[in-house]
């Protein structure tokens, strides 16, 4: 796969900090927190993503969502953009009554936003879970990723591209092949997602820096560390 694009700075696993630079922005990246958020020590910085499975399927309460927008609104970032994932039936259900579910994080689904000048794309979608929330057919997945601009800043996902981090313990690949397939047009320069737990972690394929920010580990018994990078608008 080739990508064209952009030179970027990036570090990732390390304590938040901010950079002088004041065209920069500081972002750190998490996903699959699973009701664990309150587990986790963020520092603070410009952005913090949310790449989905923020809930867990056997506890649907409405109050699971008051109680992480409350730990959103206590986290120390400037802006906090958040999509979906398949474990998120409260936000699912919540999104159907209210385009905004968060009072505290803005919520994307097939939409864009601009902060500090970098333009981040956010879609919950994945396949080959049809019980689960945000799940979409081949056809529905193909028309959702051929929406996704080309040329962006940052794609929020929560299904990986198929072959990108998107391991199972097992050796089992569970990307998303129609997402895969469009990332060469849409030539993100970082793509952030979850949903594979032991894939947890980062590469850098041509001009594009693939982050599966799974916060809880594969197993479920501790919190992976958040990744950071930063990024400026082009020139």
């Amino acid at each position: 796969m080739r990508f064209f694009g952009w030179s970027m700075r990036f570090a990732a696993a390390r304590p938040e900090q901010h950079l002088p630079h004041a065209k920069e922005t500081h972002v750190t990246v998490i996903s699959d927190t699973h009701l664990m958020h309150e587990s986790l020590r963020l520092s603070g910085g410009d952005l913090l993503i949310h790449c989905g499975d923020m809930f867990d399927l056997s506890r649907r309460k409405p109050s699971e969502l008051r109680k992480l927008d409350s730990w959103f609104g206590k986290q120390p970032f400037d802006k906090i953009v958040c999509t979906g994932g398949n474990h998120d039936h409260i936000l699912e259900q919540a999104r159907a009554r209210n385009s905004q579910p968060f009072r505290n994080a803005c919520y994307l689904e097939d939409e864009a936003l601009q902060y500090r000048g970098l333009t981040i794309y956010g879609a919950p979608w994945l396949p080959g879970l049809p019980t689960h929330a945000f799940h979409k057919d081949r056809v529905g997945l193909a028309n959702a990723w051929s929406r996704v601009p080309a040329g962006i800043d940052i794609l929020v996902t929560h299904s990986p591209p198929k072959g990108i981090l998107d391991k199972s313990s097992r050796g089992v690949s569970f990307g998303c092949p129609d997402l895969a397939r469009e990332l060469e047009r849409i030539s993100p320069r970082v793509h952030c997602f979850g949903h594979v737990h032991a894939s947890a972690g980062q590469t850098k394929l041509g001009e594009t820096l693939f982050i599966n920010a799974s916060s809880v580990q594969s197993g479920g018994t501790s919190m992976q560390r958040p990744i950071s990078f930063t990024l400026s608008p082009r020139s």
